[in-house]
């Protein structure tokens, strides 16, 4: 009976229950790692305060926050005038973190050379023997996801839950040798520049296909301004001119179209329609087997699959329709960047009301995959349109009325090959910085933790 009873409980010993907090007890990281020390013997608490008149007189800034990925911001300097409150001195060479989000890995290394900062005492600072201890390394350590489920169980709180600094020194961490230590950081830092490496290349790579787009439709930027100005003040448009009030693209654009290239409203190419909501009360509604696509799938790629699912029913009972394979979809509502992504059904699916679906497109005048690519470089462009208004949404009619440079056929496919090599080459840039960003991060994991 005695068996049965250890194998299910934990025994503590009553010194030890000090706080009464399962998580404290229960031990579910199962890490087990050699060269074991606690913090405390390798950190040593600092603590010097300072005065506004020393922040003044030596430039020094005070800190606004440290984020989760670890890295500090500081606040304009002016704003130490209206700082209230004591402050403690951050020198070089030393770590210090956030006590409420430790948790999330907002800790900071304060590398050699760096100027002093202040600090509240909601960041407590620590110094090392740095020839025992590498601050990169530690940093690392301290901010991987097997330290912070140590921290985890270490919170106290529950709305604002902190890690006590003697909870903080005694968590046991692996010490490799320091020659070890700049071995394993030194690997990791270098698979992380030759990500960020790759990353730069696929933005300077997606700024070119960008600059590619906008010339092989036949655009140039004016080199003077046509537009007569009256006084300095107002701007004088034709009001033939004048697609919409607020902003049109005409009168924000600097562009001119110098290859003799027709010019369609997105109307005299395709429908435009767009869809709708069923009831939500209805949850047999999203049972069906029909996709429905919302606005935050909407991603300039080709739709295959949606996270909802709608029901023939409920698009009889609902504005919501079924669109043929390869229309387009236009975002035209949503938060930050979506307003204005584009995307191609892969499948037939429907849409919500904040989705405009291009179908039935004349691919006499204009090939699908042409106008998508088109919309696509032309997404600054549809997010102005509706910059003027006090709901900053699209609508329909704006899209109908939206103009399109159409090339011959034979010059709408080169542009179409032409971008979409340029994409695969983006996608494959981005997804070789992501798997040696994972393949740092793992490896770092593994040889510290096992």
């Amino acid at each position: 009976m005695q068996q049965a009873v250890s194998s299910y409980l934990k025994l503590i010993p009553f010194s030890n229950f000090n706080l009464w907090d399962v998580k404290r007890y229960y031990d579910n990281t199962q890490l087990e790692f050699e060269n074991v020390v606690s913090l405390s013997e390798i950190l040593l608490p600092y603590r010097k305060p300072v005065t506004k008149h020393e922040m003044i007189k030596n430039k020094w800034r005070i800190i606004s926050k440290i984020n989760f990925s670890g890295e500090l911001f500081l606040r304009d300097f002016d704003e130490i005038n209206t700082y209230k409150g004591n402050l403690n001195l951050v020198p070089e060479d030393a770590i210090i973190y956030s006590k409420i989000n430790v948790r999330h890995g907002c800790i900071y290394y304060h590398a050699k050379g760096k100027a002093p900062f202040g600090v509240s005492s909601e960041y407590p600072t620590y110094k090392f023997d740095s020839s025992k201890v590498d601050g990169r390394f530690l940093h690392k350590l301290l901010r991987s996801d097997a330290f912070k489920k140590i921290l985890n169980t270490k919170t106290t709180g529950i709305s604002k839950a902190r890690v006590k600094q003697n909870e903080f020194l005694d968590t046991k961490i692996p010490l490799p040798s320091i020659e070890e230590q700049r071995r394993i950081i030194d690997n990791y830092n270098s698979k992380i520049l030759q990500s960020i490496i790759l990353k730069e290349k696929a933005l300077l790579l997606d700024s070119e296909t960008e600059h590619f787009l906008f010339e092989a439709v036949g655009y140039k930027i004016k080199s003077k301004s046509k537009t007569n100005v009256v006084g300095r003040i107002l701007k004088v448009i034709d009001y033939e001119n004048i697609i919409k009030w607020g902003i049109d693209q005409n009168n924000s654009s600097n562009l001119e179209l110098v290859k003799p290239y027709q010019i369609f409203r997105i109307a005299e190419l395709c429908k435009v329609s767009s869809g709708g909501t069923p009831r939500r009360d209805r949850k047999e509604y999203y049972n069906g087997n029909i996709p429905w696509i919302k606005t935050g799938e909407v991603l300039n790629d080709v739709i295959f699959d949606t996270e909802e699912k709608i029901t023939k029913e409920a698009v009889d009972n609902s504005s919501a329709k079924i669109y043929p394979k390869d229309s387009l979809i236009i975002a035209m509502y949503g938060q930050g960047l979506t307003r204005g992504r584009t995307a191609k059904l892969g499948i037939a699916a429907s849409t919500n009301q904040a989705c405009a679906v291009l179908f039935d497109i004349d691919n006499s005048k204009v090939i699908t995959d042409y106008l998508w690519v088109y919309l696509q470089g032309e997404y600054h462009r549809l997010r102005e349109l509706a910059s003027g208004n006090n709901q900053p949404n699209l609508n329909a009619q704006m899209i109908k009325e939206y103009r399109v440079v159409v090339p011959p056929i034979s010059e709408q496919r080169a542009i179409v090959d032409g971008f979409f090599k340029r994409k695969a080459e983006i996608k494959n840039l981005n997804k070789q910085a992501e798997d040696l960003y994972s393949l740092a991060e793992n490896e770092f994991e593994k040889q510290i933790f096992g």
